[in-house]
């Protein structure tokens, strides 16, 4: 005798609609739930990169600050007053820092021994200097004429360079594999500052060249303040705020007020020219003698 299958109901359609609708709630509060956990960790990686990029700047800035005024035991080469200067800061007209930021050079000795083991001594410069960006902002969109603005910003370069036949060689022909000329080393600055120091903790200003009325101090500086400010590739934040991040530096007259959505940090550190003191002092009155 065959069984009949009684109530054997299969699923509504009321059932089904409100299986669809907790699934769909389901998913928008995971959806919801990943989006805010990917923001955040966008966020964080954005802010380690740029930090990771100004960190990177500046140590190799403070490496080359310690190195000024560097000299082997036994260095016979001539010293040049205008040109030998181990820490020459140059600063932008008050009316030019958006256009232009402080740039930097650095003299220290350096050499190598040649095929038959005899030392070589050679000077060389390291010069850093900023030049406004060329990157496209594409996140600003097409201007009128339909093509991209430029980032406003710099880009940050370096150049080495060997003293030789009593002046500043070219790079490219000098036949020394240490040198190298404009390579760049960051972008998306935003300024770059450079302070001297002197032994007793005040501000050089101006600082100190061979040709300035603070040439007696040339050899003065103990520390130098480096500040660099770097802002985000890309929008970082939903809304624009005024003075948002604003980039801190010592001077006030080159703070900015910037209206718009970029993330900005502001990286400020001492290095100490430890090679400069009483050495360097009594050398160069010699030569100034």
């Amino acid at each position: 005798m065959k069984r009949k299958l009684i109530n054997n109901s299969g699923v509504t359609l009321i059932e089904i609609l409100i299986g669809i609708v907790i699934s769909v709630l389901m998913m928008g509060a995971m959806y919801t739930a990943y989006n805010a956990v990917n923001n955040s960790y966008s966020k964080v990686t954005d802010r380690a990169k740029i930090s990771a990029q100004g960190r990177d700047l500046v140590t190799m800035i403070v490496r080359d600050i310690r190195n000024a005024g560097f000299r082997y035991f036994g260095d016979n080469i001539q010293i040049n007053l205008l040109e030998h200067s181990p820490i020459l800061i140059k600063k932008p007209a008050s009316n030019k820092f958006k256009k232009e930021c402080d740039s930097i050079d650095i003299v220290f000795g350096g050499g190598h021994f040649d095929s038959k083991q005899n030392f070589i001594y050679k000077k060389y410069k390291s010069s850093y200097h900023c030049e406004r960006s060329k990157i496209e902002d594409r996140a600003k969109g097409k201007n009128k004429s339909g093509t991209y603005d430029t980032v406003d910003g710099f880009a940050i370069f370096k150049t080495v360079q060997v003293w030789k036949n009593g002046k500043w060689a070219n790079p490219n022909t000098d036949n020394d594999d240490y040198t190298f000329e404009k390579q760049k080393v960051a972008d998306y600055i935003e300024d770059m500052v450079f302070n001297p120091i002197d032994d007793k903790g005040v501000l050089i200003d101006p600082p100190p060249s061979p040709t300035n009325i603070n040439r007696n101090k040339l050899y003065n500086i103990k520390t130098v303040d480096v500040a660099i400010s770097i802002r985000s590739t890309k929008p970082f934040f939903r809304t624009k705020a005024d003075n948002r991040n604003k980039a801190v530096m010592n001077e006030t007259k080159r703070q900015r007020k910037d209206n718009d959505r970029y993330f900005r940090d502001t990286i400020i550190v001492t290095a100490f020219a430890r090679n400069l003191g009483i050495q360097w002092k009594i050398k160069m009155k010699k030569v100034l003698l």
